[in-house]
């Protein structure tokens, strides 16, 4: 009985120590068959990848051949693989977030824009509707009317009485020969007369009168401000000398002064509109008559002047008012809205928006601005769609990735010259397209030292060169990075 019983004890365990070892045998073969199950069965990890190039997340725009620390910051460069860099050229993100992360988009519209620039004016004075009283002969003032500087006066206003000794005996001789009646020594008599400064009214007053009227009353020639009135009882004046100063009101200048960046935008005739805090709800229409060609060098201005009528008198000079230039070229263009556009200070980007949730940072090439839309000259065509908020979120996020716009093919303007960095180097390698090079730091840059692989301007940079080259070179900052603009042999060297 007991050798029965340790026998199937013996049989129990044995069983149970092979259902053990079934068991784990067929779980070993069911994770061998899982992808991804074990760590040695990856077909690839992240460090087999293989890695393009080297970045500094900080600054994308410089690429590295080899890994390190980066020259800029103080961090380890990030390597970019190439599975990744299949979707390298563009921000993804799922369609479900746009709406939490305030993603909104505007599309690209082609349409006629007419701008408008909103500045500030003053009121002045028609320089060209000025009366000038001056004495035509030497006399006495013997009364002046109650004026002063200020006063605004109607045309034909009285100011002095000036006595005219002279006139007098010109008068009687004048008369005298009338009444003889030669017709010829008459006629000299008269034209003595203007000679002398005798208005010719004044003359036929005394023909008509017979009376000798040596006395001359000066009056404003237009309807105005009196500027300068420089008569008093009792002075003598002389020939010639200016006794008053009329301003006319009938129109007035409308100084404005427009940024210099606005300048280019403004032309004589453009339709202005005027609105004064004196006069609430009116508005003034006017044209601009001329542009100044002074700027002004604290403000960056240039004045331009708009002529205003002013048939009722009520605009004076000082008002200000707030002023609007309006104009329309007639010509279709591309504009997208103002905000779509992120600005580098080296470049103009906008976030372009592609199927499936992508975006791309796209740079443009930028006209005018106003109210609120922005003319593309280049980079962008019609019916497009651009994120015009949160594109800033984009970018970015384009940055840390190293995703950079291709560059527009916008020749610079001629009289705008490249800011060079130079340093002394070796030559490692070089070839048509670029050269390796063991350089030392560019001060300029605050870039030390080290091994790099540089674009070459100009394949004919490398005709004469060799590995082993001692080198000057200069280089230039792109949106891509460090150019060899630059590169001649060290002196001293064959």
């Amino acid at each position: 009985m007991s050798t029965r019983i340790w026998k199937g004890a013996l049989l129990a365990s044995f069983s149970v120590a092979l259902g053990v070892a079934g068991g784990y045998w067929f779980a070993q073969q069911r994770m061998s068959a899982m992808p991804g199950a074990a760590t040695e069965q990856s077909p690839r990890t992240q460090d087999e990848r293989k890695a393009l190039y080297w970045y500094d997340p900080m600054y994308p725009q410089q690429k590295f051949d080899k890994p390190g620390k980066s020259p800029f910051m103080d961090m380890q460069l990030v390597p970019q693989y190439v599975d990744a860099s299949t979707n390298s050229a563009a921000v993804s993100i799922d369609p479900s977030l746009t709406q939490n992360l305030g993603l909104r988009l505007a599309t690209v519209s082609r349409g006629v824009l007419a701008s408008s620039l909103d500045v500030v004016g003053v009121l002045a004075f028609n320089e060209r509707d000025v009366a000038v009283v001056q004495a035509r002969t030497a006399g006495f003032v013997e009364r002046v009317y109650a004026h002063a500087p200020g006063d605004v006066l109607k045309a034909n206003a009285a100011l002095a009485d000036i006595l005219v000794p002279e006139w007098a005996a010109a008068q009687e001789e004048f008369l005298a020969l009338k009444r003889n009646g030669d017709a010829d020594l008459l006629a000299a008599a008269r034209q003595r007369l203007r000679l002398t400064g005798m208005p010719a009214a004044l003359i036929t007053q005394v023909e008509r009168s017979g009376k000798v009227q040596p006395n001359l009353t000066l009056t404003s020639p237009i309807g105005g401000v009196l500027q300068e009135l420089e008569v008093r009882e009792g002075m003598t004046v002389a020939a010639g000398e200016t006794l008053a100063r009329v301003n006319g009101l009938s129109s007035v200048w409308l100084a404005v002064s427009v940024p210099e960046s606005e300048a280019g935008t403004i032309v004589v005739g453009q339709t202005v509109e005027a609105r004064l805090p004196a006069f609430p709800g009116t508005v003034l229409n006017g044209t601009v008559s001329a542009i100044l060609p002074e700027t002004n060098p604290d403000s960056r201005t240039i004045r331009v002047r708009v002529e205003l009528p002013n048939p009722d008198g009520r605009l004076r000079p000082g008002l200000t008012a707030q002023v609007r230039l309006s104009r329309s070229t007639g010509q279709s263009v591309l504009w997208v809205p103002s905000e779509a556009v992120v600005r580098t200070g080296r470049r103009a980007l906008v976030m372009l928006a592609e199927d499936a949730g992508r975006y791309r940072p796209v740079e443009v090439q930028l006209g005018q601005e106003s109210e609120g839309k922005t003319v593309v000259l280049k980079g962008l065509e019609e019916g497009q769609q651009v994120v015009s908020s949160g594109q800033f979120l984009l970018d970015s996020e384009a940055s840390l990735k190293g995703i950079v716009a291709r560059t527009l093919e916008i020749p610079p303007p001629p009289s705008t010259a490249a800011a060079f960095h130079e340093t002394d180097g070796q030559v490692i390698e070089i070839d048509s397209k670029e050269v390796t090079l063991a350089h030392g730091p560019f001060k300029t840059l605050g870039m030390p030292g080290m091994t790099m692989t540089f674009p070459l301007a100009d394949p004919a940079l490398m005709q004469g060169l060799k590995a082993g080259d001692k080198v000057r070179v200069s280089v230039s900052q792109t949106d891509d990075g460090l150019r060899v603009e630059r590169l001649e042999k060290s002196g001293g060297q064959p």
